[in-house]
């Protein structure tokens, strides 16, 4: 169930493995809102499996390095590759897309006939090796498995393991996308840029081929508490949060055309992702904060895993349920958290703490090619 990005790829490896799929989604139509992405080697690699590279390579931006960077100054706290060196290292490129050019091209990849939108899901019943999807336009679907890929907000979590109340992070953000031409001036980097500052932090770079910059402007202690990502902002709110910050920052964030406001969520983990032959995936099994940019790539992990796992037990479906979980809830329980320590990093006032952080980063470095290789060398198709 959905047709977003984990469960667009989880199709696309499910299909090459020889299974029979259907994708039920209850939006009307097959595509993403939001704006900018990040695809790590660790995802993109499953993507070029799937025969994708040639459209990738079309709708996607390859930055050049990460730039860790004080919120006042400017000054270089940290700058890592992420262009030829980590895809000669690691076997695949670094990407950053926007999120509706990820989905439309994934989308593109899976036979028409096998999608199904504006079904919203019911209820799920299990009889033996059958289960039945019930959707509210009185459609039944009989499947020998379901998959819930039905994001953070997901029906088959809550029909398996009951109603959840999302936790307000007490970090809101602002979000904009920006066209090329507005910002020209201020000479930015093909990069991925990350300005930390007390309170907040601001991430941005280019998508879309080029064509358009994605800010996203974290704070704490915000007042909204809506998770929605298509509620609208001020622009003059962000702009005077953000008073005193370093002029591209301001600048960037003065060339918004318009702005959008969510407040950051999250769930407590849940102490399993299947039941029978239910099973979660994405964000509707291990929802993470945005601050390791690995939420998307996580899914698109999920989807390669669970392929891999029904080829090697294809005739006992709660086992390979039962593999897949195990194989990939340590790894997403570790990203859930090095995002959740990520936030208290980039937010810290200034002052000892901050300047330790700062000597840290700039002796070791989290992002070198050195430090990263656990997360971008894991290849989630092998089992």
């Amino acid at each position: 169930m959905g047709g977003g990005i984990g469960g667009l790829s989880a199709t696309l490896n499910l299909l090459q493995a020889g299974f029979d799929v259907q994708v039920y989604e209850q939006a009307p139509a097959i595509g993403e809102i939001g704006a900018g992405i990040q695809i790590s080697p660790n995802a993109s690699r499953l993507l070029i499996r799937l025969g994708l590279k040639p459209a990738l390579d079309r709708v996607g931006v390859r930055p050049r390095a990460v730039h860790q960077r004080r919120w006042d100054d400017g000054r270089t706290l940290q700058r890592a590759p992420l262009g030829p060196e980590v895809e000669t290292t690691f076997g695949a490129p670094y990407y950053h897309f926007h999120r509706g050019d990820l989905a439309d091209l994934l989308g593109a990849a899976v036979p028409v006939e096998r999608l199904h939108v504006g079904h919203k899901l019911v209820d799920i019943e299990q009889a033996g090796e059958r289960v039945v999807a019930r959707f509210e336009n009185g459609v039944r679907a009989e499947a020998d498995l379901v998959v819930g890929a039905d994001g953070i907000r997901s029906r088959v979590r809550h029909v398996l393991f009951g109603p959840e109340k999302p936790r307000f992070t007490g970090c809101v953000a602002w979000r904009g996308l920006v066209p090329a031409e507005r910002v020209h001036h201020l000479g930015i980097e093909v990069a991925s840029h990350n300005w930390m500052g007390p309170d907040g932090h601001v991430v941005h770079y280019w998508v879309a081929a080029g064509r358009f910059m994605n800010v996203v402007c974290v704070t704490e202690r915000g007042t909204w508490t809506d998770e929605s990502w298509i509620s609208r902002g001020e622009v003059a709110d962000a702009l005077a949060r953000y008073a005193g910050w370093h002029g591209t920052v301001r600048g960037l964030i003065a060339a918004f055309p318009e702005t959008f406001v969510w407040a950051l969520h999250d769930r407590l983990p849940l102490p399993r992702w299947s039941a029978g032959r239910v099973t979660l995936l994405g964000d509707a099994c291990h929802p993470m904060l945005p601050f390791m940019a690995q939420g998307a790539a996580q899914s698109i992990e999920d989807g390669a895993t669970l392929a891999a796992v029904l080829v090697a037990m294809p005739n006992d479906v709660p086992a390979a349920l039962a593999r897949y979980e195990a194989l990939r809830k340590p790894r997403a329980t570790r990203l859930q958290e090095a995002s959740a320590a990520n936030r208290t990093r980039f937010h810290l006032l200034d002052g000892p703490a901050q300047a330790k952080r700062d000597a840290a980063m700039a002796n070791s470095g989290d992002r070198s090619i050195a430090n990263i290789g656990w997360l971008y060398m894991h290849d989630a198709g092998v089992v």
